[in-house]
């Protein structure tokens, strides 16, 4: 049994690009595998609901044709997590594609192991009782079983583990725990899973942790039996205690552990050491097995279809009177709306300048700023009708009377003609919840010659 075992992070996430510096210095280096997250429910629920990825084609191919071929001649396994950016079974397949593509192109064999992470309307039925909240997440509609959208679970290191036993060139999976990438490899040959999971949540966002700050490049971790290490292999970039340390609290509320689907991490004994001009030692990360093991699910489901349009103010009487404009243009649509149902259709004004981030949390500013940028949206159950609203919305508006006005003119700057845009399909998360229902995902092969 090997005292330790070394792995690259490619770079934060799949396709936002790395230095082929850092590729080079760490090929250098005996790695054991190279894992990269591809994934997130950071930019919302349309990519999962859509199908579709929020990092684009070429992105991912440039990322991949670099490392396959190079990972393919070494005998590296490359592990790619949540593959496609939401994890489904159309993102999984795209990036399928790509890897197809590229190994065409470059002319060699691949062999990939491919973990589905998708979830079927009877289990979803069959679910019900079994749906906890997370993260403060309502309570889960049965009635939107059968309306979810790609729904998928989030699974841990059991699956990565059984698709490394294959001996593929390649982990495809489907939706996992972004730390299931990198810790999966050192539990199944007998790393400490405390040091293994932390390890693998500084990993997964790549050299976040190095200053200068980047999710766009690379970092080399170290495993070994009590304690592990984290390097750039990028010369421009270096780890510090207080770095890496600051990167175990990414996005955790507790800075002394954090959870995943094999139990709690605790980090409240843990040290960070200098032990080379770029390069930290982390000790003290210990596991506290889950007594009930559970598996996150998310889903989405299509409310509709947006439109919007982008406007500048910079009359300082129209920006002194905005609650006024909006209500105005409220019941003026209302009137003209004969095409959707009160109720049915939504209008949103995000008021930039003033409260379009903050909203409600904070005063607004003294003095007023002398420009506004003004964004109206429109929902509604079809993208016609939200085209028309749209329209309704922007001409109210932009002659929308209020007290103290002077001129006749429009209220409005548009910086683009065509003044609005048609959004597409909108979604929003409807399955966001722990179950504590057995699941298994089993890897299938796929050889692309």
């Amino acid at each position: 049994m090997k005292d330790s075992i070394r792995y690259l992070s490619l770079c934060g996430m799949l396709g936002y690009g790395y230095s082929p510096v850092s590729l080079e210095n760490a090929l250098k280096q005996e790695l054991d595998f190279i894992g990269v997250d591809a994934g997130s429910t950071d930019p919302g629920p349309y990519y999962l609901g859509s199908g579709k990825g929020f990092v684009k084609r070429l992105q991912i191919k440039r990322d991949l044709s670099l490392i396959l071929k190079e990972a393919k001649s070494r005998g590296i396994p490359l592990i790619i997590g949540s593959a496609g950016g939401s994890g489904a079974k159309p993102h999984v397949d795209n990036v399928l594609e790509i890897m197809t593509e590229i190994a065409r192109e470059q002319e060699f064999p691949l062999k990939a192991a491919v973990i589905y992470s998708d979830l079927s309307t009877d289990f979803m039925k069959k679910a019900a009782g079994h749906l906890f909240s997370c993260g403060g997440s309502p309570e889960f509609d049965p009635a939107n079983a059968e309306k979810l959208c790609n729904p998928v679970a989030q699974f841990g290191t059991d699956p990565i583990i059984e698709g490394l036993k294959t001996g593929a060139d390649v982990i495809v999976s489907g939706r996992c725990c972004d730390t299931a990438i990198f810790a999966a490899f050192p539990i199944w040959k007998g790393f400490d899973p405390g040091l293994a999971l932390h390890a693998a949540k500084i990993a997964e966002c790549g050299a976040l942790c190095a200053r200068p700050v980047g999710a766009n490049d690379s970092l080399v971790v170290e495993m070994h039996r009590d304690f592990f290490t984290v390097e750039p292999p990028n010369p421009a970039r270096t780890c510090t205690p207080d770095s890496v340390a600051a990167h175990s609290l990414y996005e955790q509320p507790d800075p002394n552990c954090f959870y995943e689907p094999e139990g709690k991490i605790d980090l409240s004994a843990c040290s960070f050491e200098q032990i080379a001009p770029r390069k930290v030692k982390v000790s003290g990360s210990r596991l506290v097995p889950a007594g009930k093991k559970t598996t996150k699910l998310e889903g989405a489901v299509k409310s509709g279809y947006r439109s919007i349009t982008i406007a500048g103010l910079r009359d300082p009487s129209a920006i002194r009177h905005l609650d006024e404009i909006e209500k105005g243009v409220r019941t003026a649509v209302a009137e003209s709306a004969n095409f959707v149902k009160e109720g049915e259709y939504s209008l949103r004004f995000l008021r930039y300048g003033l409260d379009a981030v903050t909203g409600a949390n904070e005063p607004l500013p003294a003095p007023l700023p002398r420009e506004v940028g003004l964004v109206i949206e429109a929902i509604a159950p079809t993208q016609d009708q939200a085209d028309a609203l749209i329209g309704l919305a922007r001409s109210k508006a932009l002659h929308q009377g209020f007290q103290d006005r002077k001129a006749t003119a429009g209220n409005l700057a548009f910086p683009f003609s065509p003044s609005d845009f048609s959004g597409g399909a909108v979604y929003e998360f409807a399955l966001y919840h722990l179950t504590d229902l057995p699941l298994q995902f089993e890897p299938t092969i796929k050889v692309i010659e």
